[in-house]
C-alpha cells in the first residue's frame, strides 16, 4: 500500500505507531554495525497506500534500518513494478523487499533486481513466472467476506459494507471508517497480467500469514508460502496485519535481514 500527497491511511498508521508493541524493547534490538543488509523496502497492496506501514517503519528505523516505502499507483502491474524499481535504484546496498497482498505480486516480479537479498510476503500473493495473480485463487474457497466492486472504467474498491469484516476487523470502527473512505482503487486488469519473473525462485523468502485473513482462503495463503519454500510465521490478525501487527512483521523482516547477512559473511 502507498504514501503520496493524496488521501492516505496515515491516521490509522499513526495510531499503530503509538503502540508499545510497534517498537523494539531496548537498545539490544539495534542491528550490529557490521550487518550487511540494512535496507528495507515496503510495498503496499491494493485498496490502500504506503502510510499503513507506519508502525513497521517506526519499529525498523528504531533498530537502525533504512526503510523506504514504495507508493504504487495501482494502475497496472507494469506501473507498480516500475515504481518499485525506481525506489530500488536509490538504495545504497542490499535490500529486503517486503510486499503485502497484491504487493507480493509486485515484489515477485521486481525482486529479481540484483540489490534484492531476500523477500518477505505479508499475507501476500506469489505467482510464478508465466502465471497471473488471478490464477492463484483457482481451486480455493472464495473469500465471501471480501467483496470488490468494480467501476465502469475497470477499477476495483472493497465494498464499503464489507470493508471491516473483509479487510480489517481488528481495527477500531473510527479508523476502519477512514480506511474505507480513503481507499486507493486498483485497475482490475492487473490481476490478469502474466509475470515474466519469479524472484522467489532465486531469492530466500519469508512469509507472515494472518490466521484471520478474510481476503484469502487460509489454504491458499499456506499453499503459496509453502510453494515458494518460505519460512512461515503465523499471527492472529486480519488482512490488515501490516498495520495491526507491526512488531511481528518487523521481527520477520529483521530475521530475514540477519539470515541473509550471515550468509554473506
Amino acid at each position: 500500500m502507498t504514501r503520496k500527497t493524496t488521501t492516505t491511511v496515515a491516521a490509522i498508521a499513526a495510531a499503530a505507531s503509538l503502540s508499545a508493541a510497534a517498537l523494539p524493547a531496548n537498545a539490544a534490538d539495534t542491528i550490529p554495525q557490521d550487518q550487511s543488509v540494512r535496507n528495507v523496502m515496503l510495498v503496499h497492496g491494493a485498496f490502500a497506500d504506503g502510510s499503513g506501514w507506519k508502525g513497521v517503519y517506526d519499529n525498523l528505523t528504531k533498530r537502525g534500518y533504512r526503510v523506504t516505502i514504495v507508493q504504487n499507483p495501482l494502475t497496472s502491474l507494469e506501473d507498480d513494478v516500475a515504481a518499485t524499481k525506481r525506489a530500488l535504484e536509490r538504495q545504497d546496498g542490499p535490500v529486503i523487499l517486503v510486499g503485502h497482498s497484491w504487493g507480493g505480486t509486485v515484489i515477485t516480479e521486481a525482486g529479481v533486481d540484483a540489490k534484492v537479498a531476500g523477500l518477505v510476503y505479508v499475507s501476500a500473493l506469489s505467482p510464478d513466472a508465466g502465471e497471473t495473480t488471478a490464477q492463484q485463487y483457482q481451486g480455493f474457497a472464495p473469500a465471501s467476506a471480501f467483496v470488490i466492486e468494480t467501476t465502469k472504467d475497470g477499477f476495483g474498491y472493497v465494498s464499503p459494507e464489507k470493508f471491516k469484516t473483509g479487510f480489517a476487523h481488528d481495527v477500531s470502527d473510527a479508523d476502519v471508517a477512514f480506511m474505507r473512505d480513503a481507499q486507493v482503487p486498483i485497475n482490475m486488469s492487473a490481476f490478469g497480467t502474466k509475470l515474466e519473473n519469479a524472484a522467489w525462485r532465486t531469492k530466500p523468502s519469508w512469509a507472515v500469514i494472518a490466521t484471520e485473513d478474510k481476503a484469502f482462503d487460509q489454504a491458499m495463503l499456506i499453499h503459496m508460502a509453502e510453494r515458494i519454500k518460505a519460512k512461515i510465521t503465523k499471527v492472529s490478525a486480519s488482512h490488515a496485519l501490516f498495520m495491526t501487527q507491526p512488531k511481528v512483521v518487523a521481527d520477520t523482516i529483521d530475521q530475514a535481514a540477519k539470515a541473509v547477512s550471515a550468509k554473506k559473511q
